[in-house]
């Protein structure tokens, strides 16, 4: 039986699709391709999947909408959105909706092949690492659950995408320690690409927005100027 990952590539452009298939291919992976959503969402129902690469702009149902029903899955399967939309607002909106990544059309396939295997590469860590770290991390009144995924501030729930609960946890698993935004490219998305550093300030101010009780003045997650970020060391509660 074949070990390779497979991959739901859904691009309404032919031309596209047999380019990227033939690539990814290539590489050694297993592609099924889609042009259309509503075909794209029966296959994520009758399918186990690995990975998927969404086009935003298809027939029958569009991508974002695609994706937003891939989150509501309770098994976690890394999206990867390519789109014609570069407008940052899309870019922002593709993320907030659970995509892992989103590439901006025209894009490198070398660049795309890198992302998915970057990826697969951080999955399997972070499998590796909830192995080894399954208990539940309690810090700033939030409870951070890494098998479950989920993040409870006060006792009510936090709505994360994928990318920053990645973020929260491997902050809180390194209180202390100061990671400038290029080291947290690598760590939580996986790779590390010169001029890319935006996309961590956009990821830490939403999660700012959501954990902090002011954003504007954090005090979990701080920025150390000239270095980059690190996570608050709680302060040990003083003894009656």
């Amino acid at each position: 039986m074949s070990n390779a990952k497979k991959i739901l590539l859904v691009e309404d452009d032919s031309d596209i699709a047999a380019f990227l298939s033939l690539n990814l291919k290539d590489e050694g992976f297993e592609i099924v391709h889609e042009a259309d959503g509503e075909r794209a969402l029966l296959q994520l129902e009758k399918q186990h999947w690995d990975a998927v690469i969404l086009d935003l702009m298809l027939p029958g149902v569009d991508g974002l909408e695609i994706c937003r029903r891939i989150r509501q899955m309770t098994r976690y399967l890394p999206v990867i959105i390519i789109s014609a939309r570069t407008s940052e607002t899309h870019r922002v909106l593709g993320l907030e909706m659970g995509a892992d990544d989103y590439l901006p059309k025209p894009f490198s396939v070398l660049e795309l092949i890198a992302r998915v295997k970057a990826l697969f590469r951080r999955q399997e860590a972070m499998g590796q690492n909830l192995r080894l770290e399954a208990g539940i991390i309690r810090c700033h009144g939030m409870e951070i659950d890494p098998l479950a995924r989920e993040v409870r501030l006060r006792g009510e729930t936090i709505d994360l995408t994928p990318r920053e609960f990645d973020l929260l946890y491997w902050f809180a698993r390194h209180p202390g320690e100061v990671f400038s935004r290029l080291s947290l490219l690598d760590h939580v998305w996986g790779y590390q690409h010169e001029g890319y550093e935006h996309t961590v300030n956009t990821h830490i101010n939403r999660l700012r927005v959501k954990i902090e009780k002011d954003a504007a003045e954090p005090d979990i997650i701080l920025t150390v100027w000239g270095k980059g970020y690190k996570f608050a060391v709680e302060k040990a509660e003083p003894h009656a």
